[in-house]
């Protein structure tokens, strides 16, 4: 996949005042959907149209995961940004909503916008979905995974490699700055200002130490920085942010 088809699929929908990368739109009908609402992790939601009645008894069937997933995929086998796009729509997520970022961690996917077929059928047998109500009933089980510290940070992990540009080794700053604000924005109090210090910063990438770190920090570190340990081994990134944080404070 070359970088100029990958960020094509990347995502323009502003998280609060953080922008996302940039994402394919549609042309507007002319008026805003009524359906559309605020979704309570992230991002919007679109209210699910009720759709054929799924028999909980009804076993999962491969032949029709399969068939489900020639709707969306091109003729390389692969789900693109154009077929990832219909695919959000049927089953009512915007695709910069966080259970997007949980659905490709199921199945393994190691590059935004793309599903291959292998991905879809061991991750939807996983999730023993064959077709869009099925999944859509998974939803709330999906949002779920986010409560579960332990996975929480697979899922953070993972969004490091997923986001990441694969010809680097390191996140580009904008790209970091748009998945920490997904990932964080909403549960670590000091979200805001670690956002402003990057935008000053002197960081033009952030690589993966600097990353996992991020979250520990965000989970160990009081929002007013009493405990944070000097002498501890935190990444030269984050020792700035204090430094800066505090002389914020004074000022």
């Amino acid at each position: 996949m070359d970088k100029e088809t990958k960020n094509s699929f990347r995502l323009s929908q502003p998280f609060g005042n953080y922008i996302m990368p940039v994402k394919k739109k549609r042309k507007s009908s002319g008026s805003e959907d009524p359906s559309i609402r605020k979704c309570k992790i992230t991002s919007y939601c679109r209210t699910q149209t009720p759709g054929r009645l799924i028999n909980p008894e009804d076993q999962f069937s491969s032949k029709k995961c399969l068939a489900w997933f020639y709707e969306y995929a091109g003729p390389d086998d692969v789900v693109g940004p154009e077929g990832m796009e219909k695919f959000c729509e049927d089953i009512g997520v915007e695709p910069e909503n966080i259970i997007m970022l949980v659905l490709a961690w199921k199945l393994e996917a190691p590059n935004m916008g793309f599903f291959t077929k292998e991905e879809w059928l061991k991750g939807m047998t996983l999730l023993q979905c064959d077709c869009t109500e099925r999944l859509q009933g998974k939803l709330d089980y999906l949002r779920s995974q986010l409560n579960d510290p332990a996975v929480f940070k697979n899922i953070y992990r993972y969004a490091f490699d997923f986001a990441r540009d694969k010809d680097q080794r390191s996140l580009d700053m904008d790209t970091a700055k748009s998945m920490l604000a997904l990932l964080l924005g909403r549960t670590w109090p000091l979200f805001p200002v670690f956002h402003q210090f990057l935008e000053q910063s002197k960081y033009k990438v952030m690589n993966k130490d600097q990353w996992y770190n991020v979250l520990e920090f965000s989970r160990t570190v009081n929002p007013d920085l009493s405990n944070y340990d000097e002498d501890g081994a935190w990444p030269v990134m984050l020792d700035e942010f204090v430094e800066w944080q505090k002389a914020r404070v004074v000022l």
